[in-house]
């Protein structure tokens, strides 16, 4: 005779690493305006991200677009085009002044929204992996007892982990960003773990 039990633990972590989703627009009369305009506010800002020693490796694009827009269609009334990239901040005390960084491109510049994060998880999870062994193991002690038995070995482990690697973005509109500073709060990283004893 055997007995499952389901254990829970989380922990709160302070994330440490800061992605911004940015980037710039243009809107022109002609496609190649807005391309040529767009084009060239992305070598601003790359430049002045590459200026506040934000590496090469830590900005990566992640949206490129070019469409018309419409006055009735299909009579078109002019061309906008986009580039997106995503900006790892490494250190948090930097993180206002990387979204001054991207504003001061211009009025092409765009701040599409941020995410905090743990760069190293494990070991908050290592922490919420043993509560949540913990508490398995005090049930089952619970059971073991009601049920005037002796727990014997553990014969099955299993763990579902949540929060980790997934942060949340959040929108920000540069208005309100420039306005305050920002906070990067906790991080909950919590672990399920269910457990199989046997009943000795």
């Amino acid at each position: 005779m055997d007995i499952t039990v389901v254990g829970e633990g989380a922990v709160l972590a302070a994330p440490d690493v800061l992605r911004l989703f940015a980037g710039v627009e243009a809107r022109r009369p002609s496609a190649a305006e807005a391309y040529t305009a767009t084009r060239a506010a992305a070598a601003r800002l790359a430049a002045a991200l590459r200026e506040e020693g934000v590496a090469d490796e830590d900005v990566r694009t992640v949206e490129l677009s070019l469409g018309p827009e419409y006055e009735a269609y299909p009579k078109v009334s002019a061309y906008r085009a986009s580039q997106g990239v995503e900006v790892v901040a490494r250190d948090l005390a930097r993180a206002d002044r990387l979204i001054d960084t991207v504003a001061g491109v211009g009025e092409e510049a765009r701040l599409n929204g941020l995410a905090f994060e743990l760069s190293d998880p494990a070991a908050a999870l290592r922490e919420a992996r043993a509560r949540a062994f913990r508490d398995a193991a005090a049930k089952a002690a619970q059971y073991a007892e009601l049920a005037g038995r002796p727990l014997g070995r553990v014969v099955s482990v299993s763990e579902d982990v949540r929060g980790a690697p997934q942060p949340m973005r959040l929108a920000a509109d540069l208005a309100e960003t420039k306005a305050a500073s920002l906070s990067p709060g906790r991080q909950s990283l919590a672990v399920t773990v269910q457990v199989g004893y046997d009943f000795a």
